[in-house]
């Protein structure tokens, strides 16, 4: 079965005018140039954005993407 890279699907979530925590996430991965872009491993996205992604304010954006990423790969 094919899933999409998370980074694919995120900049499905973008919203330039976009309030909500994964909107501003995807706005602001577009931006990040070293993004893990072909990844569809949670430990290595996570790790990435732990150590690099001054941008996310907290984590737990990161896990709500991933469980919608996790949902529209099963759909």
């Amino acid at each position: 079965m094919y899933r999409e890279s998370f980074y694919h699907f995120l900049m499905t979530q973008r919203n330039p005018d976009g309030t909500s925590a994964v909107e501003q996430f995807a706005n602001n991965a577009f931006f990040d140039s070293a993004f893990p872009k072909q990844s569809q491993d949670f430990e290595e996205i996570s790790r990435y954005l732990e150590e690099n992604a001054s941008y996310l304010p907290s984590m737990t954006i990161f896990d709500n993407a991933w469980q919608l990423y996790l949902e529209q790969m099963q759909g």
